[in-house]
């Protein structure tokens, strides 16, 4: 690539890129589900949820979930509208925006996701970390719009990770994934401050710490 591309050409061409080399990794992964029955009631049942997952596993999880039509949070900072572009390119919905930015817009575009049926997917320490914290937006939506919580989790027999806030984890090729998921869970508050509460989002947290172990089998 030229050095003296634009940005917006840039962005354009890490886009295909990165999209493409997901695609022709992730053809040679091998996925292993546990407690994946759970959510797809819910879907069965047409009753959207939220995905909550760490921002360093989003890269296997991204792939497992492909053309779904999940909506996706993703942020404004960085590379943002590079995932974006990914993210779009393997079906999913975006809405832009987090806690520290946009977060008024954000909480509007996922609230119109899921009253258009959409499941959603929110990275809980993103976009900035630290690694495994938890930001209570996650939370806050889900009391909002009255949907349950489902942690996802990915454990990788082989993968590179960056060294990164997260840790980002990209699978090397035929890695074996197993992605673990929660039983769904409903937010106990009356607004949301009551949502944001520690108590609520310790519970969550010990949520995405139990599904993890579990994919860690």
């Amino acid at each position: 690539m030229a050095a003296n591309a634009s940005p917006d050409r840039r962005i354009a061409w890490l886009s295909r890129g990165g999209g493409a080399l997901l695609r022709a990794l992730g053809a040679t992964w091998r996925f292993r589900a546990i407690n994946d029955a759970p959510f797809r009631a819910l879907r069965a049942a047409k009753q959207p949820f939220i995905f909550i997952l760490w921002h360093g596993q989003l890269l296997p999880l991204l792939f497992r979930h492909r053309r779904e039509g999940v909506a996706v949070l993703i942020s404004e900072h960085g590379d943002g509208e590079i995932i974006a572009r990914i993210a779009m390119g393997l079906g999913y919905q975006t809405v832009r925006g987090s806690s520290s930015r946009g977060a008024a817009r954000a909480l509007l575009g996922l609230a119109r996701a899921v009253e258009e049926g959409h499941d959603l997917a929110i990275t809980p320490d993103g976009p900035r970390g630290p690694a495994k914290s938890f930001a209570p937006g996650a939370l806050v939506v889900a009391q909002r719009t009255g949907v349950p919580v489902v942690a996802a989790t990915a454990s990788v027999t082989s993968a590179w990770r960056l060294n990164s806030w997260d840790g980002f984890i990209i699978p090397r090729p035929f890695a074996r994934i197993t992605v673990s998921y929660s039983d769904p869970i409903y937010v106990r508050a009356k607004d949301a401050r009551e949502a944001a509460s520690d108590a609520e989002v310790e519970r969550a947290r010990r949520l995405m710490i139990a599904a993890e172990e579990q994919a860690h089998g």
